[in-house]
C-alpha cells in the first residue's frame, strides 16, 4: 500500500490547494499559438483569406463583401432605432398634452364645485357604491376619489396601483463604427489594397496558400513583420522599405505614384475579436468554485 501524505487526502471538509489546481480554480495562463493569431491576408469579419481587400485608416483589412454588409447592417439597425426613438418622442408628447387635457378637466371640475355646489368636494367621499367607489382592481382610468386612495392604500400587487417606469429611448448615434476597432467608419474612407505575389513555378497557381513578398527588398511578408500599405495606391511594403525609400521618395515603389508620409497606413497584424495580438499573446481565464461554475457540486467525501 503507498505511503498516504496530503495530495491523496481527499477527506477533509474543505479543499486542498492540489484538489483546487485539478478542479481548475483560479487564473489560468496559456501563451497563444500559431492557431490561435489571425494571418495578416485574412478578414478581420470571416477570418479567411480576403477576396476584393479593403483598408480602413487604422490599418484593419476586410473583405469587400464582408465589410458592405457589415455596414449595410448599421445602417439598418441605425433606422430602426431613429424610428423607434421618433415614436418614443411622440408618445411623450401625446402624454404631455393628455396631461393638460386632465388638468383643465380638474380645473373645471374644482370651478363647478365652487360656484354651483352640483359636485361634492374632494375631501367629500362617496362610499354608497361598491368597494368604496372603485372601478376594479385591473380598471385602469381611475377617479379623483380613487387617486387619493391608492395613494394612502397598502395593496401594492394590483395592476392599478403598481408603479411603472418611464422607459427612456435616447437617440441613436448616426454614424458606422469600424467592427474591429469601434472607431468612426464610412464607406468613402475605405481603400482598396494589393498585395504582391511571389512568383513560384514548382507550386500550383490554384493553390490557397498563397504567399505575398515586399515589392522592394522581395522578403516573403508574414506576421512577425510589421507591413505598411499606402492609401494613395494601395501597393503593401514591409516598413522598412517604406521608412528607408517611400518616405525620402515621397513615391510609391512600384507605380511610382505620389505618395506622402501621412498615407502610409500600418496594417494591423494578428489580432480578432477572439485572441490577443501584438506584444499580448498570453490568455488568461479565472475560474472560481461555486454554484455558477458547475464546480460548486463537486466536494469531497465527508469524513466519516
Amino acid at each position: 500500500m503507498p505511503q498516504r501524505h496530503s495530495k491523496n487526502n481527499n477527506d477533509l471538509a474543505f479543499f486542498t490547494y492540489d484538489e483546487k489546481r485539478k478542479l481548475g480554480y483560479g487564473t489560468q495562463k496559456e501563451r497563444l499559438g500559431k492557431d490561435s493569431i489571425k494571418p495578416f491576408d485574412a478578414c478581420s469579419l470571416c477570418l479567411k483569406p480576403v477576396i476584393d481587400p479593403l483598408c480602413c485608416l487604422k490599418g484593419h483589412i476586410f473583405c469587400k463583401e464582408c465589410i458592405l454588409q457589415c455596414l449595410l447592417s448599421q445602417k439598418k439597425d441605425i433606422q430602426r432605432k431613429l424610428a423607434a426613438h421618433s415614436a418614443h418622442k411622440q408618445q411623450e408628447t401625446e402624454e404631455e398634452q393628455e396631461k393638460l387635457m386632465l388638468q383643465k378637466a380638474k380645473e373645471l371640475e374644482y370651478f363647478d364645485r365652487q360656484n354651483h355646489g352640483a359636485v361634492p368636494h374632494h375631501s367629500d367621499k362617496d362610499y354608497s357604491d361598491g368597494k368604496n367607489g372603485f372601478h376594479g382592481a385591473n380598471s385602469v382610468k381611475t377617479t379623483s376619489y380613487e387617486e387619493e386612495a391608492l395613494r394612502t392604500m397598502k395593496a401594492f400587487w394590483l395592476p392599478s396601483a403598481t408603479p411603472v417606469a418611464p422607459a427612456k429611448v435616447d437617440a441613436p448615434s448616426t454614424c458606422t463604427t469600424c467592427p474591429e476597432g469601434k472607431e468612426k467608419l464610412k464607406l468613402k474612407s475605405l481603400f482598396p489594397i494589393c498585395f504582391i505575389e511571389e512568383n513560384d513555378d514548382d507550386k500550383d497557381s490554384t493553390s490557397i496558400d498563397k504567399k505575398y513578398i515586399c515589392p522592394s527588398c522581395k522578403v516573403t511578408l508574414t506576421n512577425a513583420m510589421s507591413l505598411v500599405a499606402s492609401s494613395s495606391c494601395g501597393h503593401v511594403l514591409c516598413k522598412k522599405c517604406a521608412d528607408k525609400f517611400m518616405v525620402v521618395d515621397k513615391v510609391c515603389l512600384v507605380c511610382d505614384k505620389p505618395c506622402k508620409p501621412k498615407s502610409l497606413v500600418a496594417l494591423e497584424k494578428g489580432g480578432t475579436g477572439f485572441a490577443a495580438h501584438d506584444d499580448h499573446l498570453e490568455a488568461k481565464d479565472f475560474k472560481h468554485l461555486g454554484s455558477g461554475s458547475g464546480l460548486g457540486l463537486v466536494r469531497p467525501a465527508e469524513k466519516v
